[in-house]
């Protein structure tokens, strides 16, 4: 009997966001992700999650503002670290902002409605790296900073799940260690 391939599974791997570049999806390719990327479970058909694009100028424009946000909330930040920030959004051509959109009076947990749109996030990977480019799911300090979520447009009860910065590879990504089966899995007995 022909096994199903788990290869794309497999074969996942973030590429850092410096290592990619020109070109990103077309606009009917990143459609096509986009909508591959939404088929999730979702409890309660919510649809609790929100994508924003971010390219060409106006990606620029966002990673200046952060870059000034950074520096203005910690003044000592060392030469190093304003660099990196100025920088965090020159590399990768795409990026995509995910964020949850909460329904605080749903019977859905809110726990539930995060990680429908964290699946979002991750099929986004995959749907990229299936597509021939290369992705990084990033957060850091930006993705839980209200007045960033609100420079997004996010209201109250929404915010950034991840940044998915999606380009093509200028390198093969480097394989990590993984997880040792013996030590996740346990079979559960009463």
């Amino acid at each position: 009997m022909n096994q199903p391939s788990l290869d794309i599974l497999n074969a996942r791997r973030s590429v850092p966001s410096r290592q990619l570049g020109e070109p990103a999806p077309d606009d009917a390719t990143l459609r096509r992700l986009i909508e591959a990327a939404i088929r999730v479970p979702d409890h309660g058909k919510l649809e609790p999650f929100r994508i924003r694009i971010l390219r060409g100028e106006a990606k620029h424009e966002f990673g200046r503002k952060l870059a000034k946000m950074a520096v203005e909330a910690n003044p000592d930040l060392s030469e190093a670290k304003r660099e990196k920030e100025q920088r965090r959004y020159e590399h990768a051509p795409l990026v995509l902002v995910v964020s949850a959109k909460i329904d605080p009076d749903s019977k859905v947990p809110e726990l539930e409605q995060d990680l429908t749109a964290g699946c979002v996030a991750y099929n986004l990977l995959l749907g990229a790296q299936a597509l021939g480019y290369g992705a990084q799911w990033l957060t850091g300090w930006a993705a839980y900073d209200r007045d960033v979520a609100k420079l997004l447009g996010m209201k109250k009860h929404e915010h950034v799940v991840g940044f998915i910065h999606i380009g093509t590879p200028a390198m093969d990504a480097p394989e990590r260690d993984r997880p040792v089966y013996a030590d996740i899995v346990e079979t559960w007995q009463p």
